[in-house]
């Protein structure tokens, strides 16, 4: 990739609950993601979010150097209250006078302690389009197909406590690029060789490789390089629910984020495009190898230039679960799109212990039949 200047960009994780008082009585609204509007659920009153599913005002991409260089308009900037979860390490922030609330990660009790935090405000968000209802039985079915899975764990997970809807942060990364490389195409060939085996000759087939130098140049545009900038949540987890529409996203507007929460990102700005670097440098060698040919490739060298760089922050729904049962804290997390749920995948030792003992019993059984058999 070209070759950009990178400075200390702070960021920490952070979580906001965002209100909406109801016109007609005061209540706070929510967002009802099957509906795409808000609702009051006190008097019923619905208000539609100006501008949503029109794009009347484009999603805008911020120019990246600017943003690695810390010099985005202030406009661009906000602030949040912050504490460390003392269980998980996740950053947990804080609204008005509020001095303690449940960590959503891992269900610990905060309180709070901490300073401001300066952060770079979201560009876009994919508004959660399942409601916690829905959610909650994906993730119960989904514990279901688990046969070993606690009985007990999946019935608390039904009826325990309520769902988090939280709103993970990402980074999108657009990039045009064109590289010119160097390496040589491998077209294979056989040879008939002689050998002696048991006292015998015999003619065998031999893999041979011709390689020819070969140069050229391939052009690739990156459009939205998604980079988790959450911590909070094991990746592994996070990058199992996707696919996720990014099409549909909306130009950001706290409307979307009524009555859900927003975790503020953790990875810094250049270490999101470090990681979004390495993917565009992966899918820029498997061009060239392509466009090498041949039935194999060997790459010298590849020099790359990238122009119109520019990121996004973004927002995606998440539905995240924390259930403490028997001692042990369980972490789900289901795609506030598509319901698909990832999760620490619990066992039940006592389904474990007669699985085994009925394994042992068939073996015996098979064991059994067969010496009758003889």
């Amino acid at each position: 990739m070209a070759d950009t200047p990178l400075r200390d960009f702070s960021a920490s994780t952070d979580m906001a609950e965002h209100r909406f008082p109801c016109e007609s009585c005061g209540s706070d609204l929510r967002f009802e993601p099957d509906a795409g509007q808000l609702t009051c659920d006190h008097c019923g009153n619905t208000q539609i979010i100006e501008g949503s599913g029109f794009r009347l005002h484009p999603i805008r991409e911020m120019d990246l150097k600017s943003g690695l260089a810390a010099d985005l308009p202030d406009a661009e900037m906000t602030q949040a209250r912050v504490t460390s979860c003392p269980n998980c390490a996740a950053q947990i922030a804080f609204e008005g006078v509020d001095h303690a609330t449940e960590c959503p990660f891992c269900a610990t009790p905060v309180v709070t302690d901490t300073g401001l935090l300066q952060q770079i405000k979201p560009q876009a968000v994919l508004p959660f389009a399942m409601t916690e209802e829905v959610a909650r039985d994906a993730l119960s079915d989904w514990l279901g197909r688990r046969w070993f899975a606690p009985n007990g764990l999946q019935k608390y997970a039904r009826k325990g406590r309520r769902m988090d809807g939280i709103y993970v942060p990402y980074w999108t990364f657009d990039a045009q690029t064109k590289s010119n490389y160097v390496g040589e195409r491998g077209t294979v060939y056989y040879e008939t060789q002689t050998v002696m085996r048991d006292g015998k000759r015999h003619q065998i087939r031999v893999a041979k490789v011709r390689w020819t130098r070969a140069r050229g140049r391939v052009a690739r545009f990156f459009d939205d390089v998604l980079v988790l900038a959450s911590v909070s949540l094991p990746k592994k987890y996070t990058d199992a629910l996707e696919p996720w529409d990014l099409s549909a996203l909306e130009p950001y507007a706290p409307e979307f984020l009524a009555g859900f929460r927003a975790e503020a990102y953790a990875v810094p700005l250049e270490d999101g495009f470090a990681q979004a670097s390495g993917y565009m440098d992966r899918m820029i060698e498997r061009d060239v190898k392509f466009d090498i040919g041949g039935d194999r490739q060997r790459v010298h060298d590849i020099q790359t230039k990238a122009s119109g760089l520019t990121f996004k922050h973004v927002l995606l729904p998440v539905w995240l679960a924390a259930y403490k049962y028997r001692g042990r804290t369980f972490r789900f997390v289901v795609n506030g799109r598509t319901g698909r749920v990832q999760g620490e995948r619990p066992y039940s030792a006592v389904k474990i212990f007669f699985a085994v003992v009925l394994a042992v019993l068939i073996a015996a059984a098979v064991g059994y039949g067969a010496a009758l058999n003889q």
